[in-house]
């Protein structure tokens, strides 16, 4: 791929992959060119770029092209951590990565059986439940500490958070019926933080020869 000026990402807003690398974008404080992806009619440019076809996906300055979204969290955060994101109080970055799989692998199955039952003859209830063990793991752990792996947020956290917060939307009566007192706290401390307010920033869709958009916002 050609080199560019700025990394370009191909983002589209409601999705919790493109929503985690977005976070660790704007905590890193690195800036590139953001494109809205409208998913029903994907820019040619960025199915070249990377042809399966699902975001986000990152052209760096050398024209790499990330596809995974953790690879774009940890691009930025490896060129700048103010925020100690790579460093949690407790584990190590390995340990971090292990929480993020099991998320990931096991949860997100789980989360798309409940969230589209008639897509899935396991879904709805029973789906409900299964990705419920999950999250009474996360509610263990943030009875240690007010962070999944610390005092402080991490890489951890921010990739997480997004799958939460869609399981949470599905019923969110039934969310905050649960006896998850600690997790319930630490969704909402996100949802409301001012880094979760930049990351979710709205933009038009992208379609080519229209001028770059700067992101993260000021």
């Amino acid at each position: 791929m050609p080199a560019t000026a700025l990394p370009v990402l191909y983002s589209f807003r409601r999705c919790p992959y493109a929503m985690r690398a977005r976070l660790a974008l704007v905590a890193s404080g690195q800036h590139c060119e953001l494109r809205e992806v409208v998913l029903k009619n994907k820019p040619a440019e960025m199915l070249a770029a990377s042809p399966k076809g699902t975001v986000p996906v990152l052209l760096t300055e050398d024209g790499t092209v990330l596809e995974q979204s953790l690879d774009v969290m940890l691009w930025a955060l490896q060129r700048n951590d103010p925020l100690r994101w790579l460093q949690p109080d407790a584990g190590t970055l390995q340990d971090m990565l292990t929480l993020v799989a099991a998320c990931d692998d096991d949860f997100k199955p789980q989360l798309d059986r409940y969230k589209y039952p008639d897509r899935h003859a396991d879904g709805g209830e029973p789906a409900r439940e299964r990705g419920a063990r999950f999250l009474r793991d996360l509610e263990a752990r943030l009875s240690a500490s007010p962070y999944l792996t610390g005092a402080h947020a991490t890489l951890a956290d921010a990739a997480v958070m997004p799958f939460v917060r869609q399981f949470a939307m599905v019923e969110p009566a039934w969310f905050d019926a649960q006896p998850w007192p600690r997790l319930q706290t630490w969704l909402s401390g996100w949802t409301a933080s001012g880094l979760f307010e930049r990351a979710m920033y709205k933009y038009t869709p992208w379609k080519a020869g229209d001028a770059g958009v700067s992101f993260p916002p000021l």
